[in-house]
């Protein structure tokens, strides 16, 4: 066993984190590969919305800028969970060892807690351009949106690197440690220690308040103001029309915070598989269905859309053109030279 533990100044690290996943539930490999499918549709659908938001000038905005961003951290997200998902229990590899334990669970935390952030940039965006329309162009800026993401960003790395330290500092009796989650879960690695991990607890509350309650209390916020100016507008089209604008992001904050918020809140009530189940879902969906509401529900995204698809039709038909118009020039030159051959 003391070869097995790797001792650096009394700091006692295991050998693997076991994880053992769900527990008495039947024909659990399904779910695992409809998180396949999940999966497959978060990269076609996050992919092809960056796709547009690029190739089309007129989505070159600062709230696109972090509707960007948002995609890129679904895709992110989705691919940090479900692949080790996947090779975890799919094709049975529960003892991940040390190291890439802790790379997989701060990767999990930084896009989680960049996802949470943005949905926030993006409640700001939406506040500015209802309450304060005539001054939206002057204060929500390229420059002034790539500051706001360029610090969530910062503020989520250094919550990252913090946790990783302190989690560094964690000395552990056993040389397999079993993670009651579906992944290096950060609040069952700690607790499993044998020293003080007094500072991991303290991380794993702050986090929690900082990526969640401030995200939260400042959409609550910013709806709230929303509120009281869409009651000020005595037009009904404009009410309508701003109602509109803020009604895709409402669904994805709500897809987004519900079931993690209900399933914290409950967590000593809820059973693990429950507990399990809840999380999962709440890191894989929002990445696919983020892109879906954004597609469908958002006009401005479906006009750039049909831009691209007829531009795209129109480029196709003159390269077909083309194709026709070469046989003809070919046949003519052939003629052309055949007629100088005669001539001659």
């Amino acid at each position: 066993m003391n070869q097995d533990l790797s001792e650096n100044r009394n700091i006692s690290t295991p050998s693997y984190f076991y994880i053992s996943g769900f527990s008495g539930i039947p024909h659990m490999r399904y779910y695992y590969i409809f998180l396949l499918f999940v999966y497959i549709i978060s990269l076609l659908g996050n992919s092809c919305l960056m796709f547009v938001i690029i190739m089309d000038r007129n989505l070159h905005t600062p709230k696109y800028m972090s509707v960007f961003n948002l995609s890129l951290t679904d895709i992110c997200e989705s691919t940090a969970v479900i692949p080790q998902l996947l090779d975890t229990f799919l094709f049975g590899n529960q003892l991940i060892p040390y190291g890439l334990c802790l790379s997989n669970m701060f990767s999990n935390i930084l896009f989680f807690a960049v996802q949470s952030l943005t949905l926030a940039v993006l409640s700001y965006d939406r506040l500015v351009a209802i309450c304060l329309p005539l001054r939206y162009h002057m204060i929500v800026t390229h420059r002034s949106m790539l500051v706001i993401i360029s610090s969530s960003w910062t503020l989520a790395m250094l919550l990252t690197i913090t946790g990783a330290i302190f989690m560094s500092r964690l000395s552990f009796c056993r040389v397999i440690v079993t993670v009651n989650s579906f992944y290096c879960d950060h609040g069952p690695i700690y607790r499993s220690a044998c020293n003080n991990n007094f500072p991991s607890s303290v991380i794993a509350s702050l986090f929690p308040a900082i990526i969640l309650g401030f995200p939260v209390f400042f959409i609550i916020f910013s709806y709230t103001c929303i509120a009281v100016t869409l009651f000020r507008i005595t037009t009904p089209q404009d009410r309508q029309r701003a109602t509109k604008t803020c009604t895709a992001h409402l669904i994805l904050v709500a897809i987004f915070y519900v079931p993690i918020t209900f399933t914290y809140a409950l967590s000593s009530i809820i059973n693990t598989n429950t507990r399990i189940i809840n999380l999962s879902l709440t890191t894989v969906l929002p990445p696919m269905l983020n892109p879906i509401i954004y597609t469908f529900m958002t006009e401005e995204f479906m006009v750039s859309v049909k831009r691209l698809l007829k531009r795209r039709r129109e480029i196709n038909f003159v390269l077909e053109e083309n194709r026709k118009k070469r046989p003809t020039e070919t046949q003519e030159l052939q003629l052309d030279f055949s007629h100088s051959l005669e001539i001659n």
